[in-house]
């Protein structure tokens, strides 16, 4: 396979052609148009389901409907109009059906504007709908993350029959980069046993969220969180960089991961200590891999496109370790390289003017 030219949505798209998406619901939002523009000629072409549903509303109901089927099934929005599925994705988790949901974020909160963002980090991560649930959450921070993801989004949702969330800011939605997209695949033929086919030659399956019993309700909860736990377990994902010798590491997902990279990569040009831990999950965050670089590193800088929202998830994983300090911009504000190594040098000469003092002590 040879690497093209590719924009971040339409990318998207097509992996998820390439790996047996057989319906799509989807309504416009920008910046994650082209998405559903993409599919709405591909899946066409392939004599697929596409369908522009009236709303968001509708769209996630209409997921909920295939997944039912035991189809391949996707939808993706950007920030508004993602708020609006919680309640379908709820009921979906309540269903322990699989799918796929793609959040390209742009700035907020209200209407904001179409420049990126990393807003919706709280909605993304902590339940996606009410009730007691996670979804899993993974954030690619490049064209070609975002095509490997979407193939480990559908594999990961079948595996768990669970929703997949694939967070990314706009600016990995719209920028173009080479990467290479996987074989075409076959749809499946077969429909998993759970699924709602007809039940002729066998007993009718049931797929439901509702148990009017409080104690039916709690033990299906507990299958759901025992389920959740298995998954924290085993798919905790992440990329580091010069972590080996780190005493400051600092932490960032999607674009503010990508250029706080650099950023740390001109640190280290500079003499400074420093590494780099970039979340690929946001749920189940990497909190082991954390925890651990925290008993040797010093100090730690968590980088966001928000106001801080995922440096509570790094806080809870330190446990008081070390201290963390904050920098992030708002508003589809993006950060530049300099700026974070500004931020970089900032923490850094207070970590070594800290232990200076305790050294004189």
């Amino acid at each position: 396979m040879t690497k093209e030219m590719l924009k971040g949505n339409e990318a998207i798209a097509e992996a998820a052609v390439r790996v047996g998406l057989e319906a799509y619901f989807g309504y416009p939002i920008t910046p994650q148009t082209e998405l559903l523009e993409y599919l709405s000629r591909r899946m066409v072409e392939l004599g697929r389901v596409f369908l522009q549903a009236e709303s968001e509303v509708a769209a996630v109901n209409m997921v909920y409907g295939a997944a039912c089927a035991g189809v391949r099934v996707m939808s993706s929005s950007s920030s508004p109009g993602f708020s609006l599925m919680q309640e379908g994705l709820s009921y979906i988790a309540g269903s322990e059906l699989p799918c796929v949901v793609v959040d390209v974020m742009r700035g907020g909160p209200g209407l904001g504007n179409i420049l990126p963002s990393q807003g919706d980090y709280f909605q993304v991560t902590r339940s996606a709908g009410h009730g007691d649930f996670h979804p899993i959450v993974l954030a690619p921070a490049s064209v070609q993350e975002a095509i490997d993801f979407t193939v480990l989004g559908f594999e990961l949702a079948d595996r768990y029959r669970h929703i997949v969330i694939i967070a990314l800011d706009g600016q990995v939605g719209q920028m173009m980069e080479p990467a290479e997209l996987p074989p075409m695949g076959e749809i499946a033929q077969a429909r998993p046993d759970w699924a709602l086919t007809g039940a002729e030659g066998r007993s009718k399956n049931v797929i439901t969220s509702l148990y009017l019993v409080g104690e039916q309700e709690e033990a299906y909860n507990i299958k759901i969180q025992n389920k959740l736990k298995e998954i924290k377990l085993a798919e905790q994902r992440w990329f580091e960089y010069a972590t080996d010798d780190a005493k400051l590491l600092v932490v960032g997902y999607g674009t503010a991961g990508r250029i706080a990279y650099s950023a740390v990569q001109s640190a280290r040009e500079e003499g400074m200590k420093v590494g780099l831990l970039r979340p690929q999950t946001l749920w189940p965050f990497p909190e082991d891999r954390v925890s651990s670089l925290a008993d040797q590193a010093d100090s730690c800088l968590v980088v966001e496109m928000n106001a801080g929202q995922m440096i509570e998830d790094v806080r809870l994983a330190i446990g008081g370790q070390i201290p963390v300090s904050f920098y992030g911009r708002m508003g589809g504000i993006v950060p530049m390289p300099d700026e974070i190594l500004a931020a970089i040098t900032q923490e850094y000469e207070r970590l070594l003017a800290h232990q200076s003092i305790e050294l004189n002590c």
